[in-house]
């Protein structure tokens, strides 16, 4: 008989968890749901931004998903969560947050720009590459214009939409500099600023500044929560039939 349970595979939520942050509260939410509605059963571990400091720490996950609710405790950590995901092609979503750190990490392990760094943890810095936003976006929505033929568009199936925010730091400095290197900024708002990237070559590696774990009313995934899902599924499906 043909086996029709769910594939089960096996994600790692980077990030330091607080009742107190929405979108934590509702990922295990959106989780239910893609089992439930879509047969897309993703087996969660929440790792703290320390412990991520060790070596392969999201090493054997099907995907990585940097959560909201920076900033974190061990910067490092999240970097290094980043750059795994990032190096071994394991699926990866960073939002808010981790979108900001998305950006951090590929500056200074891909571009070379090791001293650029965030103004929420280090305001003194000379280089900042993740800068106050000019008008915060605690609590507001705006529209983001996807770029033609990206994954952003093709996971979000539209030219637009509106999504939700709740930061008030965003990239500001050296875009030149990570597009050169190969980071696709595929989102922007009405001003030009830059609010989603992609990483063309990669299994899937999608960053929003936006939350999308804020979109309605928490039942529903958002498609890019959906899209993370099905590539963690791919994922597990590819290293199974992998030869030991």
């Amino acid at each position: 008989m043909p086996n029709n349970a769910a594939r089960i595979a096996k994600i790692a939520l980077v990030g330091d968890r607080s009742p107190n942050v929405v979108a934590h509260t509702r990922i295990p939410l959106l989780l239910d749901a893609l089992a439930e509605r879509e047969r897309l059963v993703l087996d969660s571990y929440w790792i703290p931004s320390e412990d991520a400091e060790e070596v392969g720490a999201v090493r054997g996950f099907d995907a990585v998903w940097v959560v909201p609710g920076s900033p974190y405790r061990s910067q490092a950590g999240v970097l290094s969560a980043i750059r795994t995901a990032r190096e071994d092609g394991i699926p990866f979503l960073g939002t808010c947050g981790g979108f900001q750190y998305a950006m951090l990490e590929f500056a200074h392990n891909v571009c070379g720009l090791t001293r650029v760094a965030h103004a929420e943890s280090d305001p003194d810095a000379e280089d900042l590459l993740i800068g106050p936003l000019a008008c915060s976006l605690v609590g507001h929505e705006g529209v983001v214009a996807l770029e033609a033929d990206s994954l952003a568009q093709s996971v979000i199936g539209s030219e637009r939409t509106v999504e939700r925010y709740f930061c008030k730091y965003g990239p500001s400095r050296h875009l030149d500099t990570l597009r050169a290197h190969g980071m696709r900024f595929t989102g922007l708002d009405d001003d030009g600023n830059v609010r989603m990237a992609e990483l063309p070559g990669h299994p899937f590696f999608l960053a929003s500044l936006f939350q999308p774990e804020l979109a309605g009313d928490g039942s529903r995934p958002h498609p890019m929560v959906r899209a993370l899902a099905r590539a963690a599924v791919e994922h597990a499906a590819r290293a199974e039939s992998q030869p030991v």
